[in-house]
């Protein structure tokens, strides 16, 4: 299943169940795993892991040493367990960069970007050009919208929701379990919402189930253990509002 237009490394091993579209390139080392789909164009690099059922849409890049399609390894009664996961999808144009991981299940947008050593969960969704951060994490199940900005080493927690245009600063870091893992069994994990524009500064925390309105601020090294409103700035420990986002401050001054 490999297209006469497409160039393997003699070193590459692709399975016979795979697909090489035309004009995609496969590097020395890779490993193209049954079912797998590498679309027209595409550029796979050395010693690239693709796993099974992984879907890479035309004219992606997907740097050196990266894993596509990693099955979750879970503790018993992790509540990331659910049904098996699906096949990864990535969408057009979008880069994988060098070591990071994306696992089965998950879904990303055409023209995003995962960075070096960055790590994509199961069901998480990354919109259309996302930035994810170097070494940045996001966790199972969190959705994360269109045109944001994950600076680097930002965790990003379970169920989180993210709207479209959020800046989160370097070092943020979202939580989901008020308990710290003493809760009943089956009661559900709360990650945070960040509502459309808003920015979150550099190493902020933000406790289970807070939201933060739509283009609001929260400044540096904030600990935000109650709503933030729209428009609104907060600081301190915990945070505190002290002003509102200025009319020339929102994101359609700007696109």
């Amino acid at each position: 299943m490999i297209a006469p237009s497409a160039t393997v490394a003699p070193e590459a091993a692709i399975d016979p169940g795979a697909t090489i579209d035309p004009g995609a390139t496969v590097g020395v080392g890779a490993v193209i795993h049954d079912g797998a789909v590498v679309g027209a164009g595409s550029r796979i690099g050395s010693h690239v892991i693709v796993h099974a059922d992984t879907e890479i849409g035309p004219d992606c890049l997907v740097e050196d040493g990266a894993v596509l399609g990693k099955r979750p390894r879970l503790r018993a009664g992790s509540s990331a367990a659910a049904d098996p996961p699906g096949p990864l999808v990535i969408g057009r144009g979008a880069t994988i960069c060098c070591g990071a991981v994306v696992y089965a299940g998950a879904q990303v947008g055409a023209g995003a970007i995962i960075g070096d050593q960055s790590q994509v969960r199961e069901r998480a969704t990354i919109g259309e050009r996302t930035v994810v951060g170097r070494g940045s994490a996001v966790e199972f199940g969190a959705r994360v919208g269109a045109r944001v900005s994950i600076q680097t080493n930002v965790y990003v927690t379970a169920l989180t929701v993210v709207e479209d245009d959020v800046f989160i600063g370097p070092g943020v870091v979202t939580t989901n379990d008020d308990t710290m893992g003493r809760h009943d069994r089956g009661e559900p994990l709360r990650g945070p919402c960040l509502r459309r524009a808003c920015r979150v500064g550099g190493g902020a925390v933000l406790v289970p189930g807070v939201e933060v309105g739509e283009e609001a601020f929260v400044a540096a090294g904030a600990v935000v253990t109650a709503d933030v409103p729209a428009r609104a700035v907060v600081m301190g420990v915990p945070a505190r509002v002290v002003r509102e986002v200025p009319e020339s401050d929102l994101i359609e001054r700007w696109r």
